[in-house]
């Protein structure tokens, strides 16, 4: 199944809640952390999907060693992930981390991981730039691709394919939406697209009400670039069709992904045709993602209609933590240090195609762009429009080139 052999699902090795020095020398405990609080809990209960797929896959044992898992929640903020973090960590003891979901919680575990040398942190779906671009840690991997790389061609397609020149941005104010309007408006504007700084509109998390923000959303636009996730997404969705909106709009990743298309409620027939990009897309061929979404339907009969960025990147980061764990036999009596070795390493195919790693433990990968069309069964996906192989972090710049853009921003690009 997806490339590796199957195995024998161990009976009741499913979540383990272990004390503290409770784990033998023949078990592993491992951390999963995801946002299962607030306006993004459908995406952070996706995301714990993706991780029983991968410990499903290899029956719960890797490198000859049971892996016993205790989840953690967040809600999205920086604070709650670390005292997630710090719970699975100094209390749990687990010795490898996947997680978390969201963008600025990437870089305040980021951070944390510096402090606790032994463990070794693995992503989960957390997208923004400076998680791996800036002042790494030696301890935290990214196998998902990140918020700019999900971007690689949507610019470009835009302006030329649509011929949309002036726009207007509406987005989350927290470093993942920064990093995807980095991503998509540097190629957009150094084409010679405008996208001014005082018509970008940036919300909080978990903001309810957009009539104040549709009201201002200017008339002299060709389309709005949107960049909101789970409840936020489907919120300004549904408000901005009664409101009678009439501006193409633009897709953010995660805003059109499954947890909003496949989210349950009136179907927003009037996106359709929305272009988008990212690291996944609903109608791709490719027999690995056919298989992937089949098990997904499968074992997840009241999940969403296909896999969500979300269940992806938790997969494909816990699949590597296994993977790893394969290659060194279970072996982590160094604190670790052959493990992370073997995954920095690590080269493996995954249901969007072949996974490896720059130098700076940080994803090269696939992107794919999109266009929001309606299914044989009536529901919304995502179509293959065209794929951009083998993204690297700096869009295919020298490193030191590309950091003189500067740290993402509301205002980088001013465009």
């Amino acid at each position: 199944m997806f490339g590796l052999v199957k195995k024998t699902l161990l009976a009741g090795a499913a979540v383990a809640m272990l004390t503290p020095g409770a784990v033998s020398a023949e078990t592993i405990k491992m951390g999963a952390l995801a946002v299962l609080e607030g306006a993004f809990a459908a995406l952070g209960e996706d995301s714990m999907r993706g991780v029983d797929m991968a410990l499903e896959e290899f029956g719960y044992t890797a490198g000859g060693k049971k892996i016993e898992v205790i989840k953690g929640s967040s809600d999205a903020s920086p604070d709650s992930a670390i005292r997630a973090t710090r719970k699975l960590v100094e209390q749990d003891g687990v010795q490898i981390m996947v997680g978390p979901l969201s963008g600025s919680e990437g870089l305040a575990v980021k951070d944390y991981s510096k402090t606790q040398p032994n463990v070794t942190f693995i992503n989960g779906s957390s997208g923004a730039q400076d998680t791996t671009l800036r002042s790494p840690s030696e301890n935290f991997f990214r196998f998902n691709t990140e918020g700019a790389q999900w971007m690689a061609g949507l610019g470009e397609y835009v302006y030329n394919e649509k011929g949309y020149r002036k726009l207007a941005v509406l987005a989350e104010d927290y470093s993942f939406p920064y990093t995807q309007v980095f991503g998509f408006l540097e190629p957009f504007c150094r084409l010679g697209g405008e996208a001014p700084v005082d018509a970008r509109f940036w919300v909080p998390i978990g903001n309810k009400d957009y009539s104040s923000v549709i009201a201002a959303l200017p008339d002299d636009v060709d389309a709005i670039y949107v960049a909101l996730g789970g409840a936020d997404a489907v919120n300004f969705l549904t408000q901005y069709e009664q409101a009678g909106g009439d501006l193409p709009l633009i897709g953010g990743s995660i805003t059109v992904d499954q947890s909003v298309l496949g989210s349950k409620g009136r179907t927003r027939n009037f996106i359709i045709g929305t272009p988008a990009a990212g690291p996944i897309s609903d109608t791709w061929d490719d027999p690995a993602w056919v298989a992937f979404t089949e098990q997904y339907q499968k074992q997840f009969p009241d999940g969403f209609p296909s896999p969500t960025i979300f269940s992806w990147a938790y997969y494909i980061n816990t699949k590597a933590a296994l993977l790893a764990l394969e290659q060194v036999g279970g072996d982590l009596s160094d604190g670790g240090k052959k493990y992370r070795e073997a995954l920095a390493k690590l080269e493996f195919e995954t249901p969007t195609g072949v996974v490896k790693l720059d130098e700076r433990r940080q994803a090269i990968g696939d992107t794919f762009i999109t266009e929001v069309a309606e299914g044989p069964d009536g529901k919304l996906v995502n179509k293959t429009v065209k794929v951009i192989k083998g993204v690297n972090q700096t869009l295919g710049q020298p490193y030191e080139e590309f950091l003189k853009y500067g740290a993402v921003s509301r205002s980088n690009p001013e465009c």
